[in-house]
């Protein structure tokens, strides 16, 4: 069976729009990997002492890359998280040679663009998506697009050292939440594939879905704000699933961020000069850059940053960090998305206790 997405075209059509900067061939880079590597390793230690998550699969392994390396590991991560759709939608496309052919195209530029040009903006990322006996050397790591982070230092004059620390801080904390927390990538990973798995491969409905979306936007609605395009497709119940990984997925970024602040408040005097340029960064993007941002559920994830982070202040005011973990208990004990605007329901929940003055996140 051939897959319907053509993953090759999409390689293709990524790294040619990711572009090679001109940071990529500056002697500036030579110094990236031994940097990142520093920091990375004291970034780990920082993490472990704030959140007390000590990471069960040894420690963490930097990668600096360029774009086109970037563009090469998520198409795997891609591939990997899609499988349980494109696998379904590719038995039923199978009779039909002509037209799969057509969509293996058509995917795979649409595949291609989007990460394209997500490769311009991503500083660091941790890849916790491949499950592969057979490419153990590629899983588990911490990357850094190294063009993208000399260009950022350049422009605004970042100090490099505060930069990559920082830049580690957040990336190191998700991986501590995925490998110090044992049953949380498991748990992850199969919200995400129980999501995809419901999904109707149906191409005539994604047509259908995406003409809904442009009469919404044609007539001044955002169908989009609530998590990017997967959401046009989902029924009711994958909603529900959507709602939780959402929560879920709040819950971390917040914690991420709350982290990054805490363990880096003596080291990185400016920690808040490069939150807000990267806060302005966003807002100034293009307008063809925020239809993309919101395509890929970005605006979404930004909304975790924020909420998540109301929900941890919320939840410490009333117990304090021992409170906040018991959300790393069990897959139970996490809240959902509606916990996350309400923290009381979640504080009333796993405590019982109904907390004053407690508000919703906006």
């Amino acid at each position: 069976m051939s897959e319907p997405v053509g993953w090759d075209v999409a390689e293709k059509v990524a790294v040619r729009i990711a572009g090679r900067d001109t940071f990529a061939d500056s002697y500036h880079a030579d110094s990236l990997a031994s940097d990142f590597d520093e920091v990375t390793a004291e970034a780990e230690s920082l993490v472990a002492e704030a959140t007390g998550l000590i990471s069960l699969s040894g420690p963490a392994r930097a990668r600096v890359t360029d774009r086109a390396g970037w563009v090469r590991a998520n198409v795997a991560s891609f591939r990997r998280m899609l499988a349980p759709l494109t696998e379904r939608l590719g038995e039923k496309m199978s009779a039909n040679t002509v037209a799969q052919s057509a969509t293996r195209a058509v995917t795979g530029v649409e595949v291609g663009t989007l990460l394209g040009w997500m490769s311009t903006r991503v500083l660091g990322q941790y890849d916790l998506l491949i499950i592969d006996d057979e490419t153990a050397s590629e899983q588990d790591i911490v990357y850094y697009v190294g063009p993208n982070v000399l260009a950022l230092e350049k422009r605004f004059a970042f100090p490099p050292r505060e930069f990559r620390l920082w830049l580690a801080l957040h990336e190191v904390t998700h991986r501590a939440q995925f490998t110090g927390i044992p049953w949380l990538r498991e748990h992850f990973l199969s919200l995400v594939d129980a999501s995809l798995g419901s999904v109707d491969p149906d191409p005539k409905r994604f047509v259908e879905a995406l003409r809904r979306a442009v009469d919404e936007v044609r007539a001044g609605r955002n169908p989009l704000d609530e998590g990017g395009l997967v959401t046009l497709f989902a029924t009711p119940d994958q909603k529900e699933l959507l709602a939780r990984i959402g929560g879920m997925m709040s819950l971390l970024e917040g914690h991420g961020d709350v982290t990054m602040d805490r363990a880096g408040a003596d080291l990185i005097p400016s920690a808040d000069r490069f939150s807000r340029v990267l806060r302005e960064r966003r807002a100034q993007a293009s307008k063809p850059a925020q239809v993309v941002q919101k395509l890929i559920g970005l605006e979404a994830k930004l909304k975790q940053y924020e909420q998540g982070e109301h929900f941890i202040a919320e939840v410490e005011a009333v117990g304090g960090p021992q409170l906040l973990a018991r959300a790393w208990d069990g897959p139970e004990w996490l809240p959902t998305l509606a916990e996350i605007r309400r923290p009381a329901s979640w504080i009333e929940r796993v405590d019982g206790v109904v907390p004053r003055g407690a508000t919703a996140a906006g």
